[in-house]
């Protein structure tokens, strides 16, 4: 039996609560483009994730949540739109041939992030795995070309389908509201600490940027 949707929205928010405690501030150096799932996303306006909270908490709610609506579309274009679906069966075969798929089998908090860092200025990479990813692609063949009719046949299921996701969008922001205060509460306790932590150690070497074993600038003026 199919769970309804309310269930499966209080099961995702269940596996992120899970899995926050586990979450750790990144070190690396951050990215300049923002993350198109999640910049604006309704659904993290819908539990309280802000823009104060690190990207790193909200993608692995965005995207558990993102898959439910996801397979919500699936079912209803399965069901009701026969043109579409065989579009996307031609292309799910067409991705199953490729011997190189990166991106398919990864945790939700990884999923839909870029494949590779942002290049250092002068240092380029000498291989990238989207490039990789990109010649296996380049191998398979290309899907057959759609007639005009077909095209504009097409266009219209993607706008049922765009229709229909924005209808089990709403609906799901709606059900995440129930689950705010708990979402909330879990970044107070697993999130916060550590980025105040963070932010104390930063404003400490900020506060002292000489290492206390070398002279500071008023000494040696003292001793001129």
């Amino acid at each position: 039996m199919e769970r309804s949707l309310e269930t499966q929205v209080g099961q995702a928010v269940d596996a992120w609560l899970r899995w926050l405690p586990r979450w750790e501030p990144a070190t690396h150096r951050g990215r300049t483009a923002p993350c198109r799932r999640c910049f604006g996303s309704p659904i993290l306006s819908a539990v309280g994730l802000g823009a104060d909270v690190p990207h790193g908490v909200q993608h692995g709610l965005s995207t558990r949540i993102k898959t439910i609506v996801d397979h919500a579309v699936a079912t209803y274009t399965a069901q009701n739109l026969p043109m579409l679906q065989a579009e996307l069966d031609q292309q799910a075969a067409r991705n199953r041939a490729r011997s190189y798929r990166p991106m398919e089998g990864l945790e939700p908090e990884y999923e839909g992030l870029p494949l590779d860092p942002d290049p250092t200025p002068g240092a380029p990479f000498l291989f990238t795995i989207s490039g990789l990813a990109q010649e296996m692609d380049a191998a398979v063949p290309a899907l057959p070309p759609l007639s005009a009719e077909a095209k504009a046949a097409l266009r219209q299921e993607v706008g049922l389908a765009d229709d229909y996701a924005n209808l089990v969008g709403r609906e799901v922001c709606a059900i995440l509201l129930h689950h705010r205060l708990r979402v909330q509460s879990a970044v107070t306790e697993f999130v916060e600490p550590q980025v105040d932590a963070l932010l104390s150690e930063l404003s400490q070497s900020l506060d002292a940027p000489f290492d206390p074993g070398e002279p500071r600038l008023g000494g040696l003026d003292a001793e001129r």
